[in-house]
């Protein structure tokens, strides 16, 4: 009996581990077959009246970059929206910018947070915005972003999240860096929105109605990264459906060396296991609310980050092969299957032939990432935001 026992809850164990490897994929066949139920807008004019966007790019510590973002907004194909730039723990003379659209605004303590710097410029707001976007400081953005996003606001949504695309592709981490987005784009933004769920949100490029956002974080106090991880968790479990748009683009630079890879993801690796709990909650709210946005969205929350259940199943795997070499078989389908997944993100994106290259290196950056895993206890002590190098503009 005890022997039975310990046999299924390995079993069990293999399918918790295994069943990543697959999800994404069973994903893509399904929306293959499923027509997105998305709202029709109604009554739009032509010459409707443009929503009023704020948008906000967080700085900490770092000016260098602003010029670059700035101007990129400032060349919006858009006219009603106003600019604000919250540079945090910033020497005040390090920076300055004179324009009619742009308010820069210097903290009196420093704030160390997002979401504090986010409400730091909502409240000086320099007139009522029925909409806010989030920029970060060495984000660049198309030419028709605003445009986009109207476009699902009109249809009555209330969060949107834009795709983040690669600014820069120079080293062979950035690209490594750059195909990650583009497989949980694809995934967790496009398929998962198709579907019927939400798209997860990532950081910046991310769009909501004012009084959403003060109704989801004004009375939340977030330390330390992740606060995009509990602002959706937020809009889940107050019923809203995060939407995804496609073509309302921001170029977001990529990590370009080893320090800064594992600085960046030991605080995003430590995000996780802190907010993991949501995807529980919206699991059983999804249930209970026979609510399909919410349970597949806990289901997305609930996944480890990509290099941890790939390396527990390579773990799992090469047990197999002593224990039941039935189970290698199975494993071998589902590294297949994960592998063509992967592909199939990469295709619809039209990747480099940069980033394709760049894959023979991914043991590397797996090692990397088990370096970061070591540094996330601590990670939000050993540093508040990713530093980065000054990069040509994207053209």
């Amino acid at each position: 009996m005890n022997t039975f026992d310990i046999s299924t809850g390995l079993i069990l164990l293999q399918v918790l581990i295994g069943y990543n490897l697959i999800l994404p994929f069973l994903f893509f066949i399904i929306s293959v077959f499923r027509k997105p139920k998305i709202k029709k807008a109604l009554n739009v004019k032509k010459n409707r009246k443009q929503l009023d966007y704020a948008i906000i790019v967080t700085a900490y510590e770092q000016t260098h970059m602003l010029p670059e973002v700035i101007s990129s907004l400032l060349n919006l194909n858009y006219k009603n929206y106003h600019i604000y730039v919250v540079a945090d723990n910033c020497k005040h003379a390090s920076f300055t910018f004179v324009h009619s659209q742009v308010s820069v605004l210097y903290p009196e303590e420093v704030l160390s947070s997002n979401t504090k710097s986010h409400f730091y410029a909502i409240n000086r707001f320099v007139r009522e915005h029925e909409i806010v976007t989030i920029i970060d400081s060495d984000n660049l953005v198309h030419r028709q972003y605003l445009i986009e996003l109207n476009k699902l606001f009109e249809q009555g949504f209330s969060a949107v999240q834009g795709v983040r695309q690669a600014k820069n592709l120079n080293t062979t981490i950035a690209c490594l860096d750059a195909a990650r987005d583009i497989y949980y784009n694809f995934y967790d933004g496009y398929l998962l929105f198709k579907l019927g769920s939400s798209s997860t949100l990532a950081g910046s490029g991310m769009a909501f109605k004012t009084r959403v956002y003060k109704e989801c974080l004004e009375n939340v106090i977030i330390e330390g990264a992740g606060f995009d991880k509990v602002l959706q968790a937020q809009l889940l479990k107050k019923g809203y459906r995060i939407a995804y748009a496609s073509k309302a683009v921001v170029y977001d630079g990529k990590t370009t060396h080893s320090q800064q890879l594992v600085s960046q993801r030991a605080r995003w690796i430590n995000t996780w296991f802190k907010y993991v709990k949501h995807g529980f909650e919206l699991v059983i709210l999804g249930i209970w609310n026979r609510k399909l946005n919410q349970f597949l969205f806990g289901l997305i929350l609930l996944r480890p980050p990509l290099f941890i259940f790939i390396l527990l199943s390579v773990l799992c795997l090469v047990l197999s092969i002593f224990v039941n070499p039935l189970h290698t078989f199975f494993w071998l389908i589902a590294f297949c299957v994960f592998v063509f997944g992967f592909i199939i993100a990469l295709k619809s994106q039209n990747s480099s032939k940069n980033i394709y290259r760049s894959l023979r290196s991914i043991p590397v950056f797996i090692f990397y990432q088990l370096v970061s895993l070591y540094y996330s206890r601590t990670a939000n002590r050993r540093s508040v935001a990713t530093k980065h190098a000054k990069v040509d503009s994207f053209n």
